[in-house]
C-alpha cells in the first residue's frame, strides 16, 4: 500500500499550466527549474495530475543558462492541466528520438523515421559545376513525418540553393559589400564551424551548431564577419499521431570581429527553403496567416506561411512560423512567383531586411526564432493558426 504522507513529503513543486484546450498539438514547455529545486537531475520524477490521474511525463533538462525543465503538453481537451515535481529515483524513458551523426551528416530520426538532416561537411554542386558552389552547414533532406523529401539540393537554375539554410545577400562589412548568398560571386560564403552540442531524448532531439559567415576579401585574404550559433530542436511526435512533428530553429547573430556588419535591405536574405522538385505552380498551394495566397504574398508581412503539397502519390507539407520579437517583425517575405522557371517551382523565405537594414553591433547578441509544424496531408488555416498561438503565447504557469 502506498503511504501518502510519504509521497507528500517528496513532493517539490506542484504547478497549473493555463491552455486554450483546443489540443490539435503537443506544445513544448519549459521551467526554470533552478527556481524551484536543487534536487539533482537524477532525483526528479514529473507527473500530471489533470483530473486526479496521475501519470509519469517524460522530461529533459538543459544546462545552457541554468537548468531548464523541459516537457510537452499533449493535446486534451482540458483547458488547464496540472504538474507535480516529486523527489525520487528518476525514471529511465527510452530516447524517443536519435541523432547519429556518420559521413559528414547528422541525421535526427524518430525510430527507424528519418526526420532531417544536417551537413556538417562541406558538399559540392555536380561534377562539372563550379566548385564555388561547395557549402556546408545545411539542411536537407527535410523530411515530412511519411518520409517524403520537402527540400532540394543541386537544381539546375539555382546552384547556390542549399535546402533550408540561413544566409545574408546584401552586407556591408569594413567597407566593403560583401554576399554570403549568391556563392559564385565569390565575395563570401558561410561554413560549418563546429558543434556546441548535440542532444537526444525522451522529449526532443537536436544540435547547436556554429556557422561562420566568411567575407573573401579583395586582397584575396578572408575574415570571419558574423558568428552564428544555430541551435535546432525536433520534438517527440504523439503516441497516438504521427502526422506532424514540431521543429524549432534558433539563430544567435553577433558580429566576429571589432567590425560591425550591416545587413542592407534585399528583396531576399536570412532564413529560405527551396522546396522539393515535386512541387510546381499545379500541384502545391501557399497561404499566409494573413490571408496572402502565392499571388500576393510576396513583399507582404506575415506571422507564419503554409507551402503544402502532392508529394508523389502522397501530401504534405510546413508550416513557417515567426515569433514576435523578431527584427522587423512581423517578417516580410520571399516567395517566388507562379511562373518561376516556366514551372512554378517553389521558394519560400522570411526575410526581415527585405525592405529595412538591420545593423549588428560588436559586443552584441541578436536573436531569431523560428518554429515548423512539418505535417502529412494538409494543413487547415485554424490549425496553422492554433499552432502559432502557441508558439507565439505559450501556455502561462501558476505555481501552487
Amino acid at each position: 500500500m502506498i503511504n501518502l504522507s510519504s509521497l507528500q513529503a517528496q513532493r517539490i513543486s506542484s504547478w497549473q499550466v493555463h491552455t486554450t484546450g483546443k489540443g490539435n498539438f503537443s506544445i513544448p514547455m519549459s521551467i526554470n527549474l533552478d527556481a524551484v529545486s536543487f534536487v539533482p537531475d537524477s532525483s526528479l520524477q514529473l507527473f500530471e495530475t489533470t483530473g486526479g490521474k496521475k501519470t509519469a511525463v517524460p522530461f529533459q533538462i538543459e544546462t545552457e543558462e541554468g537548468r531548464r525543465l523541459c516537457w510537452l503538453i499533449e493535446p486534451a481537451r482540458v483547458a488547464t492541466r496540472s504538474y507535480e515535481l516529486v523527489k525520487g529515483k528518476r525514471e529511465n524513458f527510452a530516447p524517443s528520438l536519435q541523432t547519429p551523426l556518420e559521413g559528414g551528416a547528422l541525421t535526427i530520426m524518430s525510430g527507424d523515421k528519418k526526420l532531417l538532416r544536417y551537413h556538417s561537411e562541406t558538399v559540392y554542386p555536380p561534377k562539372g559545376i563550379d566548385t564555388a558552389y561547395k557549402r556546408s552547414g545545411f539542411i536537407h533532406p527535410l523530411w515530412t513525418p511519411n518520409g517524403e523529401e520537402l527540400t532540394r539540393i543541386n537544381a539546375p537554375d539555382h546552384y547556390h540553393h542549399w535546402g533550408l539554410w540561413n544566409p545574408w545577400t546584401h552586407v556591408l562589412f569594413e567597407k566593403d559589400t560583401v554576399d554570403f548568398w549568391n556563392l559564385k560571386d565569390r565575395k563570401g560564403t558561410v561554413r560549418f564551424a563546429g558543434f556546441a552540442s548535440i542532444a537526444d531524448g525522451p522529449v526532443y532531439a537536436g544540435y547547436q551548431t556554429l556557422h561562420q559567415h566568411i567575407a573573401f576579401k579583395k586582397d584575396g585574404s578572408e575574415k570571419n564577419a558574423i558568428n552564428e550559433l544555430q541551435t535546432v530542436k525536433i520534438y517527440r511526435q504523439q503516441k497516438d499521431n504521427d502526422a506532424y512533428y514540431i521543429m524549432d530553429i534558433t539563430v544567435q547573430l553577433s558580429c566576429a570581429s571589432a567590425s560591425p556588419v550591416k545587413l542592407l535591405e534585399y528583396r531576399y536574405g536570412g532564413l529560405g527553403i527551396r522546396a522539393t522538385e515535386a512541387w510546381n505552380k499545379d500541384n502545391s498551394t501557399i497561404f499566409t496567416s494573413e490571408g496572402k495566397n502565392r499571388k500576393e504574398a510576396d513583399g507582404s508581412t506575415a506571422r507564419w506561411c503554409v507551402a503544402e503539397g502532392q508529394l508523389n502519390k502522397q501530401y504534405g507539407g510546413l508550416e513557417m512560423m515567426s515569433y514576435p520579437a523578431n527584427y522587423n517583425y512581423p517578417e516580410p517575405l520571399r516567395i517566388w512567383p507562379e511562373n518561376m522557371n516556366n514551372r512554378g517551382d517553389v521558394f519560400l523565405n522570411f526575410s526581415p531586411t527585405k525592405n529595412k537594414d538591420w545593423l549588428l553591433e560588436p559586443g552584441k547578441q541578436y536573436i531569431l526564432k523560428y518554429r515548423f509544424l512539418v505535417f502529412n496531408n494538409q494543413l487547415a488555416k485554424e490549425k496553422a493558426e492554433e499552432a502559432w498561438q502557441s508558439f507565439a503565447h505559450p501556455p502561462t504557469v501558476s505555481f501552487k
